[in-house]
């Protein structure tokens, strides 16, 4: 990867990461998630004006987290998954760590239980 591009990858998680950054807008993703809606669904839920979520929205879709169409009047948003994608393939490169982890959690609570075996065992002989 060259430098220019490497950049504009990094130019583009900072975008997505900044997008994700508002609780309001992962909910407004997440409603996307179930399938296109309007300006309107969407401002629904939120004790919000739709000036403010229109300003939501347009973080959303600098960012390339939405697209919105047009149909005569209505022009529905829909989720777009690439931006996510990316996320996941950046993060995947940390997964190796949280599995060390986890195993050593594992490690650590199936010795805790072997200990606690051994002690009721050593309890019953013992009665």
């Amino acid at each position: 990867m060259t430098t220019a591009s490497a950049t504009l990858d990094e130019d583009r998680l900072d975008e997505t990461f900044a997008a994700l950054a508002s609780a309001t807008r992962r909910a407004i993703l997440a409603r996307l998630a179930q399938g296109e809606a309007s300006v309107n669904d969407l401002a629904e839920p939120f004790n919000l004006t739709l000036p403010a979520i229109s300003k939501h929205i347009k973080v959303l879709e600098r960012a390339g987290l939405i697209t919105r169409g047009r149909r005569a009047q209505f022009r529905p948003c829909t989720i777009a998954a690439e931006p996510l994608a990316e996320i996941a393939d950046w993060t995947a490169q940390y997964r190796h760590i949280w599995d060390d982890r986890f195993d050593r959690l594992d490690d650590y609570v199936s010795n805790l239980q072997a200990q606690e075996l051994q002690a009721q065992q050593q309890a019953t002989k013992e009665t």
